[in-house]
């Protein structure tokens, strides 16, 4: 029996050594502009940090500094898509913005498409996103025309904050087919191009979609409320908005190439991760 239990302990790999003390990360040589997200995620090398206890590579953490930088920049006036905040009327901008957040970011085609046809609210018709699509745009439809107008069902009361009105909206565009990316892709772009006053207040995080998966990895836990309060204590030391880990996070898994808009966001980004 000894015999064995020797063989079979000298049959298990060695253990990784010890981690370095949390906050601690590897020093590196400065990141090119470009980063690539590999396939598999990169070796293990030591880099260790409080804020993102699932990402063990320099190189890893980089990434995700580059991509709340991006994100951050998709942010601002007039948001990813500029058509949204240069329609005009708000039910016309309201209704783009949602057919592009039904599309999705997987669909840079039909995107396009919508982007040049921008299909009008006061006529209904073929959008080219499909059957399940257009029967989601029968329920928003539905949706918006029980309060009177997409403004009225987004807008909510007058004196409510940025947050609350974000919350409230989010809360009520659970529709068949319009899952949490679509809606707070949707909200993001109405607020960036100043349709609405709109402001996440939190990453909203559930089900299997992109950010949530992201999240899950970067941040190391399954449950909902220590999720979101990970997801806010890495807003906040990154100098970023909640917003910008939905759009960051995704990117970060993902294998897209990023490049680094330097500037005082990706620098703030690299200091929390303790990259510089």
């Amino acid at each position: 029996m000894k015999e064995k239990a020797a063989a079979r302990s000298a049959s298990r790999p060695a253990r990784a050594s010890a981690p370095r003390r949390a906050g601690a990360a590897t020093p590196a040589a400065r990141p090119k502009r470009l980063v690539t997200r590999k396939l598999a995620r990169a070796a293990d090398d030591g880099y260790r940090h409080d804020l993102v206890p699932g990402i063990k590579a320099t190189e890893d953490a980089d990434r995700l500094a580059t991509c709340l930088a991006v994100a951050t920049q998709r942010l601002e006036f007039p948001g990813p898509f500029p058509e949204v905040a240069e329609a005009g009327d708000v039910e016309e901008a309201t209704f783009l913005a949602f057919l592009l957040a039904l599309a999705g970011p997987e669909n840079p085609e039909r995107q396009a498409a919508l982007r040049a046809a921008r299909p009008a609210w006061e006529h209904e018709g073929e959008t080219g996103l499909g059957a399940d699509a257009d029967r989601t745009i029968a329920a928003y439809r539905a949706w918006a025309g029980r309060a009177g107008s997409q403004r009225a069902a987004l807008a909510g009361e007058a004196g409510w904050m940025p947050q609350r009105r974000f919350a409230r909206a989010f809360e009520r565009l659970s529709l068949p087919g319009f899952g949490r990316s679509q809606r707070f892709e949707f909200l993001v772009v109405l607020g960036a191009a100043a349709v609405f006053e709109l402001e996440a207040d939190a990453l909203k995080v559930g089900g299997t979609d992109p950010t949530t998966v992201a999240a899950k990895r970067a941040l190391v836990t399954g449950e909902t409320m220590f999720l979101e309060r990970r997801a806010k204590a890495l807003a906040e030391t990154a100098g970023v908005p909640i917003a910008a880990l939905d759009h960051g996070l995704a990117l970060w898994d993902s294998t897209a190439a990023v490049e680094a808009p330097e500037g005082p966001v990706l620098h703030s980004a690299r200091r929390a991760l303790g990259l510089s």
